[in-house]
């Protein structure tokens, strides 16, 4: 009986060491209610650009969210759908905005402009699409 006790105990702590303080929950939900203004670029590259090349404007790209505040949220990856349906757009990224005020601010950014020449003699094409996010 008295293993039970001290097993149900140790249960019980476990229960509310694990459970969220009500503050971390209001955060969460706070944070997971909020609508975030998403920028969607693909990328298509030149066949000429080597694979050096490319990484450069990767690596420059991932770079923007040390340099512009405004930008709240960013991701990427390269096309790996086996539907063939990419029109030859290899590179995703996905940058987030609280506002459309600072994608305002982030379009004509030195810094945004300075990744644009990095990126510009390698560009076959492009396609951007922003939408404000929906749950």
């Amino acid at each position: 009986m008295r293993k039970v006790l001290v097993f149900g105990a140790l249960l019980a702590f476990a229960a509310i060491s694990c459970t969220p303080t009500t503050t971390e929950t209001a955060e969460t939900t706070q944070t997971e209610d909020k609508k975030m203004l998403r920028h969607v670029v693909l990328f298509k590259f030149k066949d000429t650009s080597s694979p050096e090349e490319v990484k450069t404007v990767e690596d420059a790209f991932r770079n923007l969210p040390n340099e512009i505040q405004e930008i709240k949220g960013f991701e990427w990856g390269t096309n790996n759908s086996p539907e063939g349906l990419d029109a030859g757009f290899t590179h995703a990224f996905l940058v987030s905005f609280e506002s459309e005020e600072d994608r305002a601010i982030y379009l004509p950014h030195p810094k945004h402009k300075e990744f644009v020449d990095i990126l510009s003699p390698h560009l076959d094409k492009v396609l951007v699409v922003d939408y404000w996010a929906e749950k």
